[in-house]
């Protein structure tokens, strides 16, 4: 009889038997005897797999399952964005909905971003919003305690993400690598003095991530993340991190800076009074 498939194709992980009841189940003309021919002619690989888009009779149709590949797309969260722009990165490139791959990623972690690392991921395509958030989330909380592991020696979830979160600042704040211990440093020393933040960085959350802060906005965000009002680190990072990132907040430069500002070439100038920091605004 002959079989018509979809241009991809699930295939569970598990033995030839669950494969052909999984089929089964999806109203795919198989059965016991057909397992026989999958352990001659080679077992399928798992995930969705990219399946010739036509109608076949058995024989080819087990056979392409047996040779077919994984039907992959690759997508790219950079440093320091916000899970609400790569949740339509993700949304283009593998026709979902932005709806969505919000919910899934609110029911599957307490943080409102920062868990998924800043990397380029290979993902099946069909592959449906509640599978994607899933792995994507899986995949980073096993390196977020791998790397907690390595570089403290212990892992501490509640700690990590404390973390992770002066990390998403620096982020935001540091114009490149060699700043961010430096902007750290910054960051503590405040801290320390029971100083607010007031960093701008930590404002472009979400859907403000390429949102220059006003002081309109100061005055009237009253969230988590607005450092001008409220003390200390947000609870929840502002958006996707780095190693460079998570080292900086980790060890911060030994120097007793409290201010920075941006200078001519596109850095940064810090300073220890404010005095300095005035100055080096009126440069």
């Amino acid at each position: 009889m002959p079989i018509s498939t979809e241009r991809t194709l699930l295939v569970p992980k598990g033995s030839i038997n669950a494969i052909i009841t999984h089929l089964r189940s999806n109203n795919y003309d198989v059965n016991g005897f057909d397992k026989f021919f999958l352990r001659f002619i080679g077992r399928p690989q798992s995930g969705f797999l990219n399946m010739p888009d036509s109608i076949m009779g058995k024989a080819d149709f087990l056979y392409a399952l047996s040779k077919s590949k994984a039907a992959l797309k690759e997508v790219t969260l950079i440093p320091g964005e916000t899970m609400y722009f790569f949740n339509q990165i993700l949304s283009e490139a593998f026709g979902l909905k932005v709806e969505d791959l919000q919910k899934a990623f609110k029911e599957k972690t307490p943080y409102k971003d920062g868990v998924i690392f800043a990397d380029t991921y290979k993902l099946p395509l069909g592959a449906d919003a509640d599978f994607l958030i899933g792995f994507l989330i899986d995949k980073s909380m096993k390196k977020h305690k791998e790397l907690a592991l390595k570089v403290l020696g212990v892992y501490d979830e509640k700690r990590w993400f404390r973390y992770v979160s002066i990390a998403s600042i620096i982020q935001k704040e540091a114009a490149n690598v060699i700043e961010m211990p430096i902007v750290s440093a910054v960051i503590y020393n405040r801290i320390k003095k029971g100083m607010p933040l007031q960093m701008d960085g930590s404002l472009n959350y979400g859907k403000y991530s390429h949102t220059k802060v006003t002081p309109d906005r100061i005055r009237k965000d009253t969230t988590e993340f607005n450092t001008y009002k409220k003390f200390g680190i947000p609870k929840n990072p502002v958006g996707s991190v780095s190693m460079d990132a998570i080292k900086a907040a980790i060890n911060p430069a030994k120097v007793d800076y409290l201010y920075f500002v941006k200078n001519k070439n596109g850095t940064h100038t810090f300073s220890k009074t404010f005095k300095q920091h005035r100055q080096n605004i009126g440069k």
